[in-house]
């Protein structure tokens, strides 16, 4: 079963090329015009054990929002795609990520009933050139298109570098677990409903 999905989205804001491979290696291709957003989405496919390439050209000359919020949609979109109906998969996922100071927890439950609890404070407002209250809007967004609900809370953490990158991992290693093929669902949809 080819778990991948190919999704392109074009607006008068942001044109996006998104490739996900759910079997992969986590290996990447990104670029999205934002250098930190960069690291954060190789970081993300790195530990999700995901194969991402993406390909963002938004309007970075009014601000980075529309590149960074729409790049969540059509990866969520992806995902969404590629899971087919969440057929065989383990669905729920957690994981606890410390930085250095910081520590992060990230619980998912792939419900099609996309949620974001969102419990995570920076103590400055950029981390590099990126405006740390876009962090947010990345996973808002990944959350409503890809049917997840997601649980980020950072417990503790100073570090505004730290504490973005342990979300992104967070993320990634709640997601890793919860799209594992579970050999007792023998390919059905993980719900007393029969689909989700």
């Amino acid at each position: 079963m080819s778990r991948t999905a190919e999704v392109s989205r074009d607006t008068k804001e942001t044109q996006i090329r998104v490739g996900l491979d759910l079997d992969g290696v986590g290996a990447s291709q990104i670029s999205t015009g934002i250098g930190f957003f960069d690291h954060m989405l190789d970081s993300f496919a790195r530990h999700a054990g995901f194969d991402l390439n993406v390909e963002t050209k938004g309007d970075l000359h009014i601000d980075m929002h529309h590149t960074v919020e729409d790049t969540g949609i059509v990866i969520g979109q992806a995902l969404h795609r590629a899971l087919d109906g969440f057929r065989g998969v383990r669905r729920f996922g957690h994981a606890y990520v410390p930085m250095d100071e910081t520590l992060t927890r990230c619980a998912i439950d792939l419900s099609n009933r996309p949620y974001l609890i969102w419990r995570v404070n920076f103590v400055r407002p950029k981390v590099g050139e990126m405006d740390t209250e876009l962090f947010k809007e990345f996973h808002h967004a990944f959350a409503m298109h890809a049917g997840a609900c997601v649980h980020l809370e950072t417990l503790y953490g100073e570090n505004s570098h730290h504490i973005a990158e342990s979300g992104f991992k967070a993320l990634a290693r709640a997601l890793r677990m919860a799209v594992e093929i579970d050999p007792k669902t023998l390919g059905a949809a993980p719900s007393t409903k029969g689909v989700l």
